[in-house]
Protein backbone atom coordinates (compact mmCIF):
# COMPACT_ATOMS: atom_id res chain seq x y z
CA UNK A 1 0.00 0.00 0.00
CA UNK A 2 1.76 3.32 -0.59
CA UNK A 3 1.63 5.84 2.07
CA UNK A 4 0.42 8.91 -0.14
CA UNK A 5 -2.56 6.89 -0.88
CA UNK A 6 -3.51 6.55 2.63
CA UNK A 7 -2.19 10.10 4.47
CA UNK A 8 -3.14 10.53 7.86
CA UNK A 9 -3.12 6.99 8.57
CA UNK A 10 -0.14 5.20 10.25
CA UNK A 11 0.43 1.32 9.49
CA UNK A 12 2.16 -0.74 12.08
CA UNK A 13 5.52 -2.60 11.34
CA UNK A 14 5.23 -5.15 8.65
CA UNK A 15 6.16 -8.90 8.74
CA UNK A 16 3.57 -10.80 9.70
CA UNK A 17 0.66 -9.73 7.02
CA UNK A 18 0.74 -8.24 3.19
CA UNK A 19 -2.09 -5.88 5.03
CA UNK A 20 -0.57 -3.64 7.40
CA UNK A 21 -2.67 -3.20 10.09
CA UNK A 22 -4.08 0.21 10.42
CA UNK A 23 -3.76 2.07 14.25
CA UNK A 24 -5.50 5.56 15.41
CA UNK A 25 -3.87 8.60 13.72
CA UNK A 26 -6.64 10.21 12.24
CA UNK A 27 -7.63 14.09 12.35
CA UNK A 28 -10.28 15.65 13.98
CA UNK A 29 -14.11 14.69 14.45
CA UNK A 30 -15.43 17.35 12.36
CA UNK A 31 -18.44 19.18 14.00
CA UNK A 32 -22.06 17.98 12.96
CA UNK A 33 -24.53 19.71 13.61
CA UNK A 34 -27.11 17.47 15.63
CA UNK A 35 -29.91 15.74 13.70
CA UNK A 36 -28.76 16.76 10.25
CA UNK A 37 -28.26 14.91 7.02
CA UNK A 38 -24.65 16.09 4.92
CA UNK A 39 -23.94 14.42 1.76
CA UNK A 40 -20.19 13.95 0.68
CA UNK A 41 -18.49 12.98 -2.38
CA UNK A 42 -15.60 11.82 -1.53
CA UNK A 43 -12.14 11.52 -3.56
CA UNK A 44 -10.65 8.17 -4.33
CA UNK A 45 -7.55 7.24 -6.36
CA UNK A 46 -10.98 5.49 -7.90
CA UNK A 47 -13.52 7.25 -8.51
CA UNK A 48 -15.55 9.21 -6.02
CA UNK A 49 -17.95 7.97 -3.46
CA UNK A 50 -20.90 9.29 -2.43
CA UNK A 51 -21.91 9.06 1.15
CA UNK A 52 -24.40 10.31 3.56
CA UNK A 53 -23.65 11.05 6.95
CA UNK A 54 -26.71 11.22 9.20
CA UNK A 55 -26.15 12.50 12.95
CA UNK A 56 -23.50 13.53 14.55
CA UNK A 57 -20.30 11.30 14.85
CA UNK A 58 -19.72 11.00 18.89
CA UNK A 59 -16.42 11.53 20.07
CA UNK A 60 -14.06 7.30 20.15
CA UNK A 61 -17.82 5.94 19.67
CA UNK A 62 -17.73 4.32 16.14
CA UNK A 63 -20.48 5.17 13.40
CA UNK A 64 -22.93 2.71 11.95
CA UNK A 65 -22.20 2.19 7.77
CA UNK A 66 -23.77 0.41 5.36
CA UNK A 67 -23.05 -0.75 2.13
CA UNK A 68 -25.97 -1.38 -0.53
CA UNK A 69 -26.50 -4.58 -2.92
CA UNK A 70 -26.00 -4.29 -6.57
CA UNK A 71 -29.30 -2.72 -7.90
CA UNK A 72 -29.81 -0.82 -5.12
CA UNK A 73 -28.74 2.35 -3.46
CA UNK A 74 -28.52 3.35 0.34
CA UNK A 75 -32.01 4.39 0.27
CA UNK A 76 -34.12 1.22 -1.72
CA UNK A 77 -31.69 -0.65 0.57
CA UNK A 78 -31.64 0.83 3.89
CA UNK A 79 -34.29 3.33 4.23
CA UNK A 80 -37.00 1.41 5.69
CA UNK A 81 -34.73 0.27 8.73
CA UNK A 82 -33.36 3.27 9.34
CA UNK A 83 -36.62 5.25 9.30
CA UNK A 84 -38.76 3.21 11.05
CA UNK A 85 -39.56 4.12 14.75
CA UNK A 86 -37.79 1.48 16.13
CA UNK A 87 -34.51 2.56 14.54
CA UNK A 88 -34.74 6.13 15.88
CA UNK A 89 -33.33 4.91 19.50
CA UNK A 90 -30.37 3.31 18.09
CA UNK A 91 -29.70 6.49 15.93
CA UNK A 92 -29.60 8.70 19.42
CA UNK A 93 -26.67 6.84 20.13
CA UNK A 94 -24.75 6.52 16.86
CA UNK A 95 -24.17 8.47 13.64
CA UNK A 96 -24.64 6.43 10.48
CA UNK A 97 -22.89 7.38 7.25
CA UNK A 98 -24.38 5.70 3.95
CA UNK A 99 -22.11 4.69 1.24
CA UNK A 100 -23.00 4.28 -2.18
CA UNK A 101 -21.20 2.47 -4.80
CA UNK A 102 -19.56 4.53 -7.36
CA UNK A 103 -22.45 5.63 -10.08
CA UNK A 104 -24.87 3.94 -7.91
CA UNK A 105 -26.59 7.09 -6.27
CA UNK A 106 -29.97 9.03 -7.08
CA UNK A 107 -28.98 11.30 -10.02
CA UNK A 108 -25.61 9.91 -10.42
CA UNK A 109 -23.76 10.96 -13.99
CA UNK A 110 -22.92 8.80 -16.41
CA UNK A 111 -19.23 7.22 -16.37
CA UNK A 112 -17.08 8.86 -19.42
CA UNK A 113 -15.94 6.40 -21.94
CA UNK A 114 -12.95 4.56 -20.37
CA UNK A 115 -13.66 4.88 -16.79
CA UNK A 116 -12.38 1.50 -15.36
CA UNK A 117 -14.70 0.82 -12.17
CA UNK A 118 -13.38 -0.85 -9.42
CA UNK A 119 -13.42 -4.59 -8.44
CA UNK A 120 -14.59 -5.26 -4.79
CA UNK A 121 -11.16 -5.47 -3.56
CA UNK A 122 -10.66 -2.12 -4.63
CA UNK A 123 -13.79 -0.27 -3.38
CA UNK A 124 -12.76 -1.89 -0.14
CA UNK A 125 -9.60 -0.43 -0.20
CA UNK A 126 -11.38 3.16 -0.75
CA UNK A 127 -13.32 2.64 2.37
CA UNK A 128 -10.54 3.87 4.71
CA UNK A 129 -10.81 7.14 2.96
CA UNK A 130 -14.16 7.49 3.54
CA UNK A 131 -13.25 7.47 7.14
CA UNK A 132 -10.62 9.98 6.73
CA UNK A 133 -13.10 12.45 4.87
CA UNK A 134 -15.52 12.49 8.39
CA UNK A 135 -12.29 11.90 10.59
CA UNK A 136 -14.02 8.15 11.65
CA UNK A 137 -11.57 6.28 14.16
CA UNK A 138 -14.11 3.03 13.68
CA UNK A 139 -17.05 1.61 12.57
CA UNK A 140 -19.60 -0.91 12.69
CA UNK A 141 -20.20 -2.57 9.44
CA UNK A 142 -24.13 -3.14 8.24
CA UNK A 143 -24.17 -4.33 4.63
CA UNK A 144 -26.55 -6.25 2.06
CA UNK A 145 -24.92 -9.00 -0.70
CA UNK A 146 -22.35 -7.07 -2.47
CA UNK A 147 -21.82 -4.02 0.19
CA UNK A 148 -21.88 -7.47 2.49
CA UNK A 149 -18.62 -8.67 0.59
CA UNK A 150 -16.98 -5.13 0.62
CA UNK A 151 -17.37 -4.85 4.29
CA UNK A 152 -16.35 -8.39 4.98
CA UNK A 153 -12.81 -7.47 2.81
CA UNK A 154 -12.84 -4.09 4.52
CA UNK A 155 -12.64 -5.90 8.01
CA UNK A 156 -10.31 -8.66 6.58
CA UNK A 157 -7.75 -5.93 6.22
CA UNK A 158 -8.01 -3.07 8.22
CA UNK A 159 -9.94 -5.22 12.09
CA UNK A 160 -8.40 -2.30 13.45
CA UNK A 161 -11.02 0.40 11.84
CA UNK A 162 -13.96 -2.63 12.14
CA UNK A 163 -15.36 -3.08 15.88
CA UNK A 164 -18.72 -5.24 14.27
CA UNK A 165 -20.27 -6.54 11.73
CA UNK A 166 -23.89 -7.24 10.69
CA UNK A 167 -23.96 -9.14 7.07
CA UNK A 168 -26.83 -9.50 5.05
CA UNK A 169 -27.07 -12.03 2.03
CA UNK A 170 -23.42 -12.54 2.04
CA UNK A 171 -22.10 -15.03 -0.12
CA UNK A 172 -18.07 -14.94 0.42
CA UNK A 173 -17.25 -17.09 -3.31
CA UNK A 174 -16.49 -16.25 -6.28
CA UNK A 175 -19.28 -16.89 -9.15
CA UNK A 176 -19.29 -20.18 -10.75
CA UNK A 177 -19.17 -20.43 -14.19
CA UNK A 178 -22.95 -21.92 -14.12
CA UNK A 179 -23.94 -18.22 -12.82
CA UNK A 180 -21.74 -16.42 -14.50
CA UNK A 181 -23.09 -18.12 -18.31
CA UNK A 182 -27.12 -17.74 -17.12
CA UNK A 183 -26.03 -14.10 -16.10
CA UNK A 184 -24.76 -13.49 -19.53
CA UNK A 185 -27.90 -14.55 -21.13
CA UNK A 186 -30.58 -13.16 -18.28
CA UNK A 187 -31.66 -9.16 -19.09
CA UNK A 188 -30.66 -7.00 -15.99
CA UNK A 189 -33.42 -6.12 -14.68
CA UNK A 190 -34.36 -9.86 -14.30
CA UNK A 191 -30.97 -11.00 -12.91
CA UNK A 192 -31.03 -8.44 -10.57
CA UNK A 193 -34.54 -8.98 -8.98
CA UNK A 194 -33.68 -13.07 -9.10
CA UNK A 195 -30.52 -11.95 -7.11
CA UNK A 196 -32.59 -9.73 -4.57
CA UNK A 197 -35.62 -12.22 -3.93
CA UNK A 198 -36.80 -15.48 -3.27
CA UNK A 199 -38.86 -17.08 -6.16
CA UNK A 200 -41.94 -17.13 -3.23
CA UNK A 201 -41.34 -13.69 -3.12
CA UNK A 202 -41.40 -13.22 -6.86
CA UNK A 203 -44.37 -15.25 -7.19
CA UNK A 204 -46.61 -14.12 -4.60
CA UNK A 205 -45.71 -10.23 -3.88
CA UNK A 206 -46.05 -8.75 -6.98
CA UNK A 207 -46.30 -5.32 -5.79
CA UNK A 208 -42.95 -5.49 -3.92
CA UNK A 209 -41.62 -7.05 -7.39
CA UNK A 210 -43.06 -4.01 -9.38
CA UNK A 211 -41.81 -1.19 -7.13
CA UNK A 212 -37.71 -3.07 -7.55
CA UNK A 213 -38.17 -3.80 -10.84
CA UNK A 214 -39.08 -0.23 -11.48
CA UNK A 215 -36.65 1.81 -9.62
CA UNK A 216 -33.82 -0.81 -11.20
CA UNK A 217 -35.26 0.39 -14.80
CA UNK A 218 -36.04 3.54 -14.25
CA UNK A 219 -34.37 5.03 -11.08
CA UNK A 220 -30.61 4.03 -11.53
CA UNK A 221 -28.27 4.89 -14.38
CA UNK A 222 -28.33 2.00 -16.06
CA UNK A 223 -24.71 1.93 -17.50
CA UNK A 224 -23.15 2.89 -14.60
CA UNK A 225 -25.17 -0.37 -13.01
CA UNK A 226 -23.72 -2.45 -15.58
CA UNK A 227 -20.88 -1.28 -13.68
CA UNK A 228 -21.29 -2.43 -10.67
CA UNK A 229 -22.92 -5.85 -11.48
CA UNK A 230 -19.74 -6.64 -13.86
CA UNK A 231 -17.75 -6.11 -10.66
CA UNK A 232 -19.36 -8.30 -8.25
CA UNK A 233 -20.07 -10.74 -10.47
CA UNK A 234 -15.88 -10.91 -11.37
CA UNK A 235 -15.33 -10.88 -7.78
CA UNK A 236 -12.66 -13.49 -6.40
CA UNK A 237 -13.34 -15.79 -2.86
CA UNK A 238 -12.54 -14.23 0.29
CA UNK A 239 -11.27 -16.87 1.80
CA UNK A 240 -12.39 -16.44 5.42
CA UNK A 241 -10.88 -19.51 7.59
CA UNK A 242 -11.74 -20.95 10.83
CA UNK A 243 -9.29 -19.97 13.43
CA UNK A 244 -7.37 -23.75 15.27
CA UNK A 245 -9.25 -23.52 18.65
CA UNK A 246 -6.45 -23.13 21.06
CA UNK A 247 -4.11 -22.28 19.11
CA UNK A 248 -2.37 -19.23 17.79
CA UNK A 249 -4.32 -16.98 14.97
CA UNK A 250 -2.52 -17.86 12.01
CA UNK A 251 -5.49 -17.97 9.32
CA UNK A 252 -7.16 -15.20 7.72
CA UNK A 253 -10.72 -14.77 9.57
CA UNK A 254 -12.82 -12.11 10.75
CA UNK A 255 -11.64 -11.04 14.32
CA UNK A 256 -14.46 -8.73 14.98
CA UNK A 257 -18.08 -9.68 16.30
CA UNK A 258 -19.95 -10.80 13.39
CA UNK A 259 -23.66 -11.51 12.74
CA UNK A 260 -24.66 -12.91 9.20
CA UNK A 261 -28.22 -12.65 8.39
CA UNK A 262 -30.70 -13.96 5.82
CA UNK A 263 -34.30 -14.35 5.50
CA UNK A 264 -35.65 -17.84 5.44
CA UNK A 265 -37.03 -17.59 2.04
CA UNK A 266 -33.97 -15.67 0.13
CA UNK A 267 -31.60 -16.80 -2.78
CA UNK A 268 -28.99 -16.19 -0.70
CA UNK A 269 -29.60 -19.06 2.32
CA UNK A 270 -27.05 -21.53 1.13
CA UNK A 271 -24.55 -18.94 0.63
CA UNK A 272 -24.70 -17.79 3.89
CA UNK A 273 -24.77 -20.54 5.73
CA UNK A 274 -21.55 -22.22 4.03
CA UNK A 275 -19.73 -18.52 4.90
CA UNK A 276 -20.28 -19.39 8.72
CA UNK A 277 -16.92 -20.06 9.99
CA UNK A 278 -16.36 -17.51 12.56
CA UNK A 279 -20.05 -15.98 13.17
CA UNK A 280 -23.77 -15.97 14.73
CA UNK A 281 -26.33 -17.10 11.49
CA UNK A 282 -29.84 -15.25 12.38
CA UNK A 283 -31.92 -17.21 10.17
CA UNK A 284 -35.05 -15.10 10.17
CA UNK A 285 -38.62 -16.64 9.64
CA UNK A 286 -41.49 -15.19 7.30
CA UNK A 287 -38.49 -12.69 5.44
CA UNK A 288 -37.50 -13.13 2.17
CA UNK A 289 -34.32 -11.74 -0.07
CA UNK A 290 -34.52 -7.85 1.98
CA UNK A 291 -35.00 -8.50 5.51
CA UNK A 292 -34.59 -4.74 6.30
CA UNK A 293 -37.46 -4.38 3.85
CA UNK A 294 -39.31 -7.18 5.23
CA UNK A 295 -39.05 -7.30 8.78
CA UNK A 296 -37.41 -3.86 9.91
CA UNK A 297 -38.61 -3.95 13.41
CA UNK A 298 -37.28 -7.64 13.87
CA UNK A 299 -33.74 -6.56 12.08
CA UNK A 300 -33.70 -3.72 14.84
CA UNK A 301 -34.09 -5.39 17.31
CA UNK A 302 -31.49 -7.90 16.86
CA UNK A 303 -29.07 -5.34 15.50
CA UNK A 304 -29.59 -4.10 19.02
CA UNK A 305 -28.90 -6.81 21.01
CA UNK A 306 -25.81 -7.11 18.55
CA UNK A 307 -24.68 -3.28 19.92
CA UNK A 308 -25.63 -4.88 23.27
CA UNK A 309 -23.42 -7.67 23.03
CA UNK A 310 -20.45 -5.01 22.32
CA UNK A 311 -20.67 -2.82 25.00
CA UNK A 312 -23.24 -0.42 23.88
CA UNK A 313 -26.48 0.95 24.60
CA UNK A 314 -27.17 -1.55 28.04
CA UNK A 315 -30.39 0.10 28.42
CA UNK A 316 -31.88 -0.15 25.41
CA UNK A 317 -35.08 -1.13 25.50
CA UNK A 318 -35.95 -4.85 24.08
CA UNK A 319 -39.90 -6.01 22.99
CA UNK A 320 -39.86 -8.08 20.04
CA UNK A 321 -37.89 -10.63 20.18
CA UNK A 322 -38.19 -12.06 23.48
CA UNK A 323 -37.27 -15.95 22.92
CA UNK A 324 -35.27 -17.37 19.77
CA UNK A 325 -34.92 -20.32 19.46
CA UNK A 326 -31.25 -22.19 18.14
CA UNK A 327 -31.82 -23.59 15.15
CA UNK A 328 -28.30 -26.09 15.49
CA UNK A 329 -26.49 -28.29 17.31
CA UNK A 330 -23.51 -26.24 16.35
CA UNK A 331 -20.92 -25.40 19.51
CA UNK A 332 -20.74 -22.33 20.69
CA UNK A 333 -16.88 -20.44 20.91
CA UNK A 334 -15.87 -17.20 21.74
CA UNK A 335 -13.51 -15.25 19.48
CA UNK A 336 -9.18 -15.11 19.59
CA UNK A 337 -8.09 -12.01 20.45
CA UNK A 338 -8.33 -8.97 23.31
CA UNK A 339 -10.49 -6.18 21.84
CA UNK A 340 -10.14 -3.23 24.45
CA UNK A 341 -11.47 0.12 23.76
CA UNK A 342 -12.33 3.00 25.65
CA UNK A 343 -15.67 5.12 24.81
CA UNK A 344 -16.75 8.58 26.32
CA UNK A 345 -19.81 8.85 28.17
CA UNK A 346 -19.66 4.69 28.89
CA UNK A 347 -16.63 4.38 31.23
CA UNK A 348 -13.70 1.64 30.41
CA UNK A 349 -15.02 -1.28 29.25
CA UNK A 350 -12.77 -4.56 28.39
CA UNK A 351 -13.89 -7.21 25.59
CA UNK A 352 -11.77 -9.93 25.93
CA UNK A 353 -12.23 -12.55 23.85
CA UNK A 354 -11.71 -16.20 25.33
CA UNK A 355 -12.60 -20.26 24.85
CA UNK A 356 -14.74 -19.80 28.31
CA UNK A 357 -18.14 -20.90 26.87
CA UNK A 358 -17.01 -24.06 24.57
CA UNK A 359 -18.96 -26.24 26.58
CA UNK A 360 -22.42 -24.85 25.42
CA UNK A 361 -24.53 -26.23 22.62
CA UNK A 362 -26.92 -23.96 21.85
CA UNK A 363 -28.18 -20.23 22.69
CA UNK A 364 -31.70 -19.44 23.87
CA UNK A 365 -32.43 -16.58 22.70
CA UNK A 366 -30.96 -13.39 21.28
CA UNK A 367 -30.52 -11.71 24.10
CA UNK A 368 -28.51 -14.47 25.67
CA UNK A 369 -26.51 -13.64 22.46
CA UNK A 370 -25.83 -10.37 23.12
CA UNK A 371 -25.64 -10.40 26.89
CA UNK A 372 -22.81 -12.85 26.58
CA UNK A 373 -19.34 -11.23 26.33
CA UNK A 374 -17.87 -14.05 24.07
CA UNK A 375 -18.94 -13.72 19.77
CA UNK A 376 -20.60 -16.98 18.71
CA UNK A 377 -19.06 -19.14 16.31
CA UNK A 378 -21.33 -21.01 13.41
CA UNK A 379 -24.05 -21.10 15.33
CA UNK A 380 -27.45 -20.38 14.05
CA UNK A 381 -30.05 -18.44 15.66
CA UNK A 382 -33.96 -18.66 13.66
CA UNK A 383 -36.25 -15.45 15.12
Amino acid sequence: MQSSKYQGYKTQPSGKSPHKHLYRSLPPIRSIAQNTTSEHDVETPHGRIHCTMKGVPKGDRPVILTFHDIGLNHKTCFDSMFQHEDMQEIMQHFAVCHVDAPGQHEGANTFSTGYEYPSMDLLSESLPLVLKHFGLKSVIGMAVGAGAYILARFALDYPMLVEGLVLININPCAEGWMDWAANKVTPLPDMLIGHLFGKEEISNNHDLIATYRHHIMNDMNQYNLQHFVKAYNSRRDLEIERPIPGGKVTVRTLTCPSLLVVGDSSPAVDAVVSSSTHSVILNMADCGGLPMVDQPAKLTEAFKYFIQGMGYMPAASMTRLVRSRTASGSSIHSMEGNRSRSHTNEGNRSRSHTNEKRGRSHTDSMEGTANSSAALKSTEVSC
